[in-house]
């Protein structure tokens, strides 16, 4: 049972870090020209969405947004349950020799992002792939990094960050929620 300990960021605290981080992708990237953003299905795909939002008010222009189900080629498959629910995956460009930015809410262990690897090779093979996370919380288990963080929070292994929008969850902050004992 998780009790919230303390909210990190709230409704435009996250707005302010996604316009950040929209302005640097279109920095690091010398503009959007063959730029695609990737959301990782549930809350990565409307982060994804409002990016793209926000690089269009920038640039004038929307970059290809598309949503990964990652769900077959995650590690833990077998402990998810006995009939995992698979959704789709819905990418309706070409991702061949493109600049993909992976989105997604939080990244901890790296597994996540390693299976959203996997699910992108499997739809062709972008030109570069670049990392975008609303909060980085550390404990990597493996040697995966992001390009663009709204926020590092450090945690301790028995907390969780809870990233709630408002497409899925009703309301818009992030919260560090603790383990009771």
């Amino acid at each position: 049972m998780f009790k919230e300990k303390a909210q990190i960021l709230d409704q435009a605290g996250i707005g302010r870090s996604l316009t950040r981080i929209a302005h640097e992708i279109i920095e690091r990237n010398k503009g959007i020209a063959d730029l695609t953003l990737v959301g990782i299905r549930r809350r990565g795909a409307p982060l994804a969405e409002r990016l793209a939002d926000r690089i269009a008010d920038i640039e004038g222009s929307r970059v290809d947004v598309g949503v990964l189900d990652i769900t077959l080629y995650r590690d833990d498959l077998s402990t998810l349950s006995y009939q995992p629910l698979v959704r789709s995956t819905e990418v309706p460009f070409s991702v061949d020799g493109k600049t993909v930015v992976l989105v997604d809410d939080v990244i901890f262990t790296g597994r996540t992002i390693r299976a959203a690897l996997g699910a992108l090779m499997d739809l062709g093979r972008p030109k570069a792939i670049q990392l975008a996370v609303l909060v980085d919380r550390g404990h990597r288990e493996l040697p995966i990094r992001a390009d663009y963080i709204g926020k590092n929070v450090p945690t301790a292994r028995k907390e969780e960050i809870s990233v709630r929008v408002q497409e899925v969850d009703g309301e818009e902050r992030v919260v560090i929620l603790e383990m009771q004992d």
